[in-house]
């Protein structure tokens, strides 16, 4: 092993053990479920922000959206990039306020299926129980995703077994996680958020200096026909401009719609201390979204810069989502100190993984925990045997997500896009409805959900098969499905009671 991978791995080292005292730290402050699921609503604006924002910036961030503007150009990564900055604007303009202060008032939910049981007043907890399936059936493989994609990055990087890799890094992420709940999760993805940060400026700032300069980077990607426009991409297998359709701009921007639903978001907005602080949060997690986003894209530019100066062979297929983890591995190479400032880099991919990663081990264990088996388990238990019954079912779900990620090639991978659109299509809609429409009903939401939900198998599995317009984003389809039908429900059953709308009158008074 090298000097550099030395540096490299003691810097990994560090940070997987602070991350680990983080949540001993933590550790302390969870009395009950409510601490352990929500933090006791005591979350402060900064660490509000930058928490939902990294456990929404998945290994994506760092990985899959450089690769593909280093692929095929701006276009395809731009339009995503806008479509996710505007739902993550949005989502904190018209959706956080009135969820902190909803979720409060209607029975002091502490997840968002529990929410929708107290909103509509369901006794039967109907809602709450169809929620935590999904959350459940989308959740598991995608936390298995993150878990395999750690063990991905430490098996290529230190030429060990992927298994053992991948293990040791969930167990980390599972550690922290069970010791401190909600409140390490929010926190360890605070300080993730900061390490991401700095990843991105460094492979930046190093990337262009090492291509030859700006001017040097963009030269290059003008000489590529479609490749630094919006409305058309680069083909690299044939070297020719490809025609970027109207379509293809409405599925990247529909995935902006999937943040209404995204439970381990909306989780922040809902344990923040002071509903008035969300103003701050707002501003600081959209800045960090805009920026971020936007280095990220221009760092595949910047790659291909690199690939072009003769730094490294042109990376094609998944392999340009390694393009951070090889110019980090380049500049590991010009001393002890930028190697360290190498393991950084690799420790800000990690944080991108586990900062999702945790949050959605903790939403799928409340999932069952609580929505699932909270009458069952809980009734007669006390805050302390409750909390013990919470971090079993944490553990157990992490263990199955383990044994889902144990196969390196699992298509589990394409599952995210897949997850994030389900969480849309079934959450998004009952969340708008519930907080902006006086007249939705159980049975509405009910029907949404479940609308939602299956029009994402059955679009992405089904329909899409046929091609041309058809092929659009599955979110977007059964998005429109699950309002429709939640609206239809609705006005076609009985309205909601007084207590309902009084209720919903006084949240909305304020």
């Amino acid at each position: 092993m090298t000097t550099a991978h030395i540096c490299i791995m003691a810097a990994i080292i560090v940070y997987l053990g602070a991350m680990l005292f983080v949540g001993y730290l933590c550790s302390r402050n969870n009395n009950d479920s409510s601490d352990f699921y929500l933090g006791g609503r005591k979350l402060g604006p900064l660490v509000t922000a930058m928490s939902a924002e990294a456990s929404d910036m998945s290994s994506w961030l760092l990985m899959g959206l450089p690769g593909l503007a280093y692929l095929t150009g701006i276009a395809d990564a731009g339009w995503t990039a806008i479509g996710l900055a505007i739902g993550t604007y949005v989502n904190w303009r018209i959706v956080a306020k009135k969820i902190r202060r909803y979720t409060h008032v209607a029975g002091n939910s502490i997840t968002l299926p529990s929410f929708f049981s107290n909103r509509y007043r369901d006794e039967k907890k109907i809602l709450q129980s169809i929620g935590a399936i999904f959350i459940v059936i989308f959740f598991i493989p995608y936390t298995a995703s993150g878990f395999a994609a750690c063990g991905k990055l430490f098996a290529s990087l230190f030429g060990v077994k992927y298994l053992p890799a991948m293990i040791i890094s969930a167990l980390v992420i599972v550690g922290y996680t069970t010791l401190g709940g909600f409140l390490a999760a929010s926190t360890t993805d605070f300080i993730q958020s900061i390490i991401m940060s700095i990843a991105l400026v460094i492979v930046f700032v190093f990337g262009i200096s090492t291509a030859g300069g700006i001017d040097a980077v963009a030269d290059h990607a003008r000489s590529l026909p479609g490749y630094l426009t919006m409305f058309t991409t680069y083909d690299p297998t044939t070297g020719t401009e490809q025609a970027y359709p109207l379509l293809n701009i409405i599925s990247m921007l529909a995935w902006g719609l999937g943040y209404f639903g995204m439970p381990h978001i909306l989780l922040r907005f809902m344990a923040i201390e002071d509903e008035e602080k969300l103003t701050l949060s707002r501003r600081v997690a959209t800045t960090w979204v805009v920026i971020s986003l936007a280095v990220a894209v221009l760092i595949g530019v910047v790659g291909l810069g690199m690939t072009a100066a003769g730094e490294f062979d042109l990376l094609e297929g998944s392999a340009s989502e390694t393009i951070i983890v090889r110019i980090a591995d380049l500049l590991s190479k010009h001393g002890v100190i930028a190697a360290i400032l190498a393991g950084l880099i690799l420790a800000g991919i990690l944080a991108s993984t586990m900062s999702t990663a945790d949050s959605q081990l903790l939403a799928a264990s409340s999932a069952v925990s609580s929505d699932l088996l909270g009458s069952i388990l809980k009734d007669k238990e006390t805050k302390k045997e409750s909390m013990v019954a919470d971090k079993i079912t944490l553990l157990l779900i992490a263990v199955v997500a383990m044994f889902i990620a144990r196969d390196p090639n699992s298509s589990v991978f394409t599952i995210v896009s897949f997850a994030w659109a389900g969480f849309g299509a079934v959450f998004g809609p009952v969340v708008l409805l519930a907080l902006f429409w006086r007249r939705s009903n159980w049975q509405g939401a009910l029907a949404g959900m479940i609308c939602g939900g299956s029009m994402v198998f059955i679009w992405k599995y089904g329909i899409s098969k046929l091609g041309g317009a058809w092929g659009i984003y599955e979110l977007l389809p059964a998005f429109i499905v699950a309002i429709a039908a939640n609206i239809i429900v609705s006005l076609l059953t009985k309205a909601p009671s007084k207590e309902i709308t009084d209720e919903f009158d006084k949240v909305n008074q304020k």
